[in-house]
Parts: structure tokens; C-alpha cells; sequence
């Protein structure tokens, strides 16, 4: 995928695996829509535009351009991090923010766990290699919905 196909997952929630698959088949909303709106989003942030002017240019709600700021800030963070640890150490922190943010719990504690996330992470790194196998081969389980315990 494309750095902006990888933002526009990102900013509009999908996961880097499912939003591949929607790629190759001619879907005009994942192979043009999308990374064109990342791709505005980039130049408004770049440029300094006004949240009217990104409203007009991703024809949304002016109410709508504070979320959509947001998710490509963190889409950032994610997709232009330094390695793909941290890559993946945003991400995490992100998706428990996101998850916990009712609770108001302190920044520490998301750091927290987020670590013990990134430890089962390269745990499973070590588990892969002894058996030459891939992450790969385990994408779709792992993103299948759990049942409550």
C-alpha cells in the first residue's frame, strides 16, 4: 500500500489488512476516494488551511473537521514513525485511548499498559521464529471479534 493508502486507513479506521483487500478490485473509494482525502489533509495541515476550507475540500461538516484533524494527526504518528516498533507502540497507545478514555485514566497508566501490549508483541515475534512461521498467517484471527469472557 501506498503512504497515503496507509493514512487513509488510518483516518478512516480500517485496519492495514482489511483495507488491502479492498485494493485491486477497481473500488473507486479505497483506491482514489480515500488517499485523496489523506492526501488534502496532509496539504491543509501543510498549508495551514481553515476548518472551513477543509470542510469544502472533504465535503464534510464543519463540526466534522476537528475529528477528521485528529485522526490524521495520529495517522501520523503511526504511518511516518521512525520503525515499525514504534509504528506499532502508537498504535497500541492510541487504540487504548481510544478504548479507555471514559475512564480518564492517567497517561501512565495507558503508557503502562501499552508496554505489557508491546512485550506480548515481541513475545509472539519470538514464538513466530521458533516455529518459521508469519504474523501473516495469523492476521485474520487475530482480528476476529472475542467473545465475552
Amino acid at each position: 500500500m501506498t503512504r497515503y493508502q496507509l493514512l487513509a486507513a488510518e483516518v478512516f479506521s480500517y485496519s492495514f489488512d482489511n483495507y488491502a483487500e479492498h485494493l485491486g478490485c477497481g473500488h473507486v473509494r479505497f483506491e482514489k476516494l480515500m488517499p485523496e482525502t489523506a492526501r488534502d489533509l496532509e496539504r491543509a495541515d501543510r498549508e495551514g488551511w481553515s476548518d472551513e476550507r477543509i470542510a469544502k475540500a472533504l465535503d464534510i461538516t464543519l463540526d466534522q473537521v476537528p475529528g477528521f484533524k485528529k485522526r490524521y494527526q495520529d495517522a501520523l504518528e503511526i504511518v511516518d514513525a521512525p520503525n515499525l516498533a514504534e509504528s506499532f507502540r502508537a498504535g497500541v497507545r492510541q487504540s487504548l485511548m481510544t478504548t479507555l478514555k471514559h475512564r480518564n485514566l492517567p497517561d501512565a497508566e495507558i503508557e503502562q499498559a501499552a508496554k505489557q501490549i508491546c512485550y506480548r508483541a515481541a513475545d509472539l515475534s519470538y514464538l513466530l521464529a521458533t516455529r518459521a512461521e508469519t504474523l501473516a498467517k495469523y492476521s485474520k484471527e487475530l482480528l476476529r471479534e472475542q467473545q465475552p469472557l
